[in-house]
This record gives structure tokens, C-alpha cells and sequence, in this order.
């Protein structure tokens, strides 16, 4: 029997995906050619650096929406709150908004005070510094995704402004306490992660799915959940995107943010219990309750992503753009209109052509998500960023939100092993009886409260030690072999060890393609 020819879009998408960013690129050129970089003024090279810088942006920014934007979206898709198709839709809408909207009329053009510009007085040697910067941290970006590593945007634009400054100037250009920062947070931001997702999903667990009355516990909780959610999303957007246009101190937002959450738990807390008490008395009737909680907090983070990130990209093809257009040299450039739309269309075109793998990788990939795990992380991410602000610690919202994913995977390990350990106690206890009676007990054991539970324990355990055993149904060596299966069906080991490699050579890898094509661009030039 002849095989069915797959479709012609399915045969060639890998093709149709390069052919549409390879022609989206070649418009921004054009377009940077007509527009931004024409001016009667400027030397033939310094036109070519205008266009090519552009398209470099734009590139830098499509990377930046195909890597970046997972953290917001991955644990919704994951979780089932959300399609693969709306999520990207989604994104692709607020990341682009929030990066014209919120995007800021100043943006700075070198990332954390990573070198100092003083010591470079050529305007244009300035631009090639930039220009080097850009494009490495593109192709790092570019290769990261390829590999299904989600890493830190920002890390990767300071690693490659580091080694080209280098390049240009010396060691001594770069500022080295704000580079032992950033190493710090490579341990700070992925542990604070992973610490509050696993406390909230703990706090979820004890106080609505431990519970024998799940929905009824759900009704008077959830509410609060909700509410929680909406202050911090609220204060952080007030930080993180609004803060871009105006400028909102941080007791201003926490207190907006009390009196939103407020208003909103006022207004949900009767629809929602009405809705719980009609959901299935389970876990999965408790999980539908975040579904949309969850879709308008991921919409929010890629607001606010759109907003800071996109200076990422932006940030270095402005200053490139002052050097040439002006001869002049900004630690803050102001930023044309064309580059803001240029920065926010290239998000939403990486994210829509290549954002589904790093999404699948964030929310599938590392540990089983389900809606409370996926707000857990919410939390977590968004928490961290507003305490760690106000600290002064140097976090990455990237190894924060992976680092919560973690947290998740590792906490669930932790109850699925303590749970075995606590099912082989009550066998032990069991040993010589009815299977039937055995499996009931079970059953009465696994849908009481965590208080009889206990108890429940405490009376297999001295069954057992009257019956001279040890308390469990496995050999030492069994029970190794147990364990170890769960944590590698639960976090994939994997992968964890992929990312967190990625997370380290980023900031070296990016210098010293930064340092080796500033180099490369000073021989061509010469």
C-alpha cells in the first residue's frame, strides 16, 4: 500500500520557518536604509553600519523572543491552561505591546554598568564595540535555543559588551564588581526560585489537595491565592512596566497592589466558591480553578518582559545609531520610534517562528506540570524579582523562573519518596492479612488528613515492631533502586544539567565571540 505523503508545509516547515526570517530581516535592512539610516551627511560605511546594525537588532530581538519568552509561557502550556497556538498569540501581542508601550523612551545602552564608555573616545570605534556586542550575543542566543536551553537575554548582552570592550580597550574598561555580581546570581536567582515555588505548592498542598474535602477547601482558599496573585503581578508591573513611563516608587506599588488584590478577592470569592463547590472532589476539579488566573498572569509576564527586555536588543543598535548619526558617546541613548517597532516586531516574530521548542522545554520537558504547579511557579517568579529589587541582589528573571521549575520537580520527589516510605510502613504493618483489607486501608490512608495520617502511621509502625519487623517491605538496596527511579521519572536530570551548563558559560562564551568578532571587524575595516 502506498505510504500518505505528508503535507508540503509539514515536509519543509524547518525551511518555510529560515525563509521568513531571513525575509524579515531583509526588510528591516531595507526599511533601515530608506529611513533610519538615510541621511546625506554620512559615509557609504557608516550608512552599511546603520543597516547592517539594524538587522542585527532584529535578529538579537527574534532570539531574544524565541529563548526568552518561555519562562513566561511554558509553565501554562505545561500545565494545560493554555495551547501551544494561543500561548504563542498571546505572547507574541503582549511581548510586542509592552515593548512599545512600556518599552521606555530611554534605554540603557550599556547593561549594568559593565564597562565604561569614558574610556573609549571614538564614536566609532564605539559602534563597533556595540555592533560586536549585538551580534554575539545573537548568535549565542541563536545557538542556545537550537541546543533547548532556555538562558538568561541579559547575561548573554553583558558577557558580549564585556569582551568586546575588553577587545577594545583593555581589563581595565571593565567594571569587575558588577561581573562578580552576576556570578553570584547564577546561584542566588535559581535557589530563590526554587525555594518559593516549592513553598507555595507545599502551602497549596496542605491547605486545599491533603485536605479530605478538597473543594470545599478550595472555595475558601483559592480566593486568596488569587488575590495574592494579583498584588504581586500588580506591584511588579508597576515596577517592571509602568515604571518605564512613569515613574512608581515601590510603597506606591505595593499598596496599589494591596488595595487591587482587595478589590479582586471581594468580587471573586463568591463566584469562585460557587464554582469550586461545583467542581469533582479531586485534585484535577482543584486544578481548574488556576486556569485562568494563569493565562492573564502569563499575558502580564510577557508584558512586562516586552517592556525590560527588549533593551536587550535595542539598547546596543541605539547606541549605534547616536554614535554614527550624532558622533556622539551615551552610557542612555534616546530611542527612535522605528527602533522601539523594530525591537517588538522581531520579539514577536522569533517567539511565533521559533518559540515552541524552548515553551515544550520549560513546560514539559523538565518535571510534570499540572495548573498548581504552574502557579506556584508564577509566584515564585515574580516574588523573587520584587524582593531581590529591593535587596539590591543581582537576580536574573530567567534562572528564577527555570530555578521555580526545579523547585517544583524536587519538592514532588521529596513527597513521592516520604509517601512510598510511608505506604511501605503501613504494609509492613499489613504483612500476613487480606489483600483486599490491605488495599482498603490504603484507600482510608491515602484520603485522610495529613493529621491522621499520622496517626494512622504511628499504629502500622508498632503493629510492625510487634511483629519484630523493621517497619518496611524493601531491602536496603531496594529501596536505593526505588528512590532513584522516582527522581528520574519525576526531574529529568537531563536536562537540568544541560540549562545549568548553559547558564555557566554564558556570560565567557559571549565575551570571547564579542572580543573575536570586534577583531575580526577591525581587520576588515583597516
Amino acid at each position: 500500500m502506498k505510504k500518505k505523503s505528508r503535507p508540503f508545509i509539514e515536509r519543509h516547515f524547518e525551511t518555510l520557518q529560515l525563509a521568513t526570517a531571513v525575509a524579515f530581516l531583509l526588510l528591516v535592512g531595507l526599511y533601515a536604509s530608506l529611513t533610519g539610516a538615510a541621511d546625506a551627511g554620512l559615509s557609504r560605511t557608516a550608512v552599511w553600519l546603520l543597516i547592517v546594525s539594524a538587522a542585527v537588532g532584529a535578529y538579537m530581538a527574534m532570539n531574544i523572543g524565541a529563548n526568552d519568552v518561555a519562562n513566561n509561557m511554558g509553565p501554562a502550556v505545561g500545565s494545560g491552561a493554555m495551547t501551544m497556538g494561543w500561548a504563542i498569540v498571546v505572547a507574541a501581542v503582549f511581548e510586542a505591546l509592552g515593548a512599545i508601550v512600556a518599552g521606555g523612551e530611554v534605554v540603557g545602552t550599556i547593561k549594568g554598568g559593565i564597562i565604561n564608555p569614558a574610556d573609549i573616545t571614538d564614536p566609532t570605534l564605539f559602534a563597533w564595540v556595540m555592533f560586536a556586542a549585538l551580534l554575539a550575543g545573537a548568535l549565542w542566543l541563536n545557538l542556545a535555543t537550537a541546543l533547548g536551553a532556555p538562558v538568561s537575554t541579559t547575561h548573554s548582552i553583558i558577557g558580549a559588551v564585556m569582551g568586546a570592550g575588553i577587545a577594545a580597550g583593555g581589563w581595565g574598561l571593565v567594571h569587575w564588581p558588577t561581573i562578580g555580581a552576576i556570578v553570584v546570581s547564577w546561584v542566588v536567582s535559581p535557589l530563590s526560585g526554587a525555594l518559593f515555588a516549592a513553598l507555595f505548592l507545599y502551602v497549596i498542598k496542605r491547605s486545599v489537595t491533603y485536605r479530605t474535602e478538597k473543594t470545599e477547601a478550595a472555595a475558601r482558599v483559592v480566593p486568596a491565592l488569587i488575590a495574592l496573585m494579583v498584588w504581586s503581578y500588580t506591584t511588579y508591573m508597576l515596577l517592571k512596566g509602568v515604571n518605564q513611563i512613569v515613574k512608581v516608587s515601590f510603597p506606591v506599588a505595593v499598596i496599589v497592589g494591596l488595595g487591587t488584590a482587595a478589590l479582586v478577592w471581594g468580587l471573586i470569592r463568591k463566584p469562585i466558591e460557587r464554582i469550586a463547590l461545583r467542581q469533582e472532589n479531586s485534585k484535577d476539579g482543584v486544578n481548574h480553578l488556576f486556569t485562568w488566573p494563569l493565562i492573564c498572569s502569563a499575558a502580564l509576564l510577557s508584558f512586562a518582559h516586552g517592556a525590560n527586555d527588549v533593551a536587550n536588543a535595542i539598547g546596543p543598535l541605539a547606541a549605534i545609531f547616536e554614535a554614527v548619526k550624532a558622533g556622539a558617546i551615551a552610557t542612555k541613548a534616546g530611542t527612535p520610534l522605528w527602533i522601539m517597532v523594530l525591537g517588538a516586531l522581531g520579539l514577536a516574530v522569533g517567539l511565533a517562528l521559533y518559540g515552541a521548542k524552548l515553551i515544550r522545554t520549560v513546560g514539559k520537558e523538565i518535571t510534570e506540570l499540572d495548573q498548581m504547579r504552574a502557579y506556584a511557579i508564577a509566584m515564585a517568579a515574580t516574588l523573587t524579582v520584587i524582593v531581590a529589587s529591593q535587596l539590591g541582589m543581582p537576580v536574573s528573571t530567567t534562572h528564577i523562573s527555570i530555578g521555580a521549575v526545579f523547585g517544583v520537580g524536587f519538592l514532588r520527589e521529596l513527597l513521592k519518596v516520604n509517601y512510598a516510605k510511608m505506604e511501605a510502613v503501613v504494609r509492613a504493618g499489613h504483612q500476613g492479612t487480606d489483600r483486599e483489607e490491605v488495599e482498603a486501608y490504603m484507600q482510608r490512608f491515602e484520603a485522610a488528613e495529613v493529621q491522621e495520617k499520622k496517626q494512622m502511621l504511628a499504629e502500622m509502625k508498632q503493629r510492625a515492631k510487634v511483629r519484630g519487623l523493621d517497619g518496611a517491605v524493601f531491602a536496603k538496596g531496594e529501596r536505593k533502586a526505588f528512590k532513584k527511579a522516582y527522581k528520574k521519572e519525576i526531574v529529568k536530570r537531563s536536562v537540568v544539567m544541560r540549562i545549568v551548563a548553559a547558564w555557566i558559560v554564558t556570560v565567557p562564551a559571549t565575551a570571547v565571540l564579542a572580543a573575536l568578532l570586534f577583531h575580526l571587524v577591525a581587520a576588515v575595516m583597516s
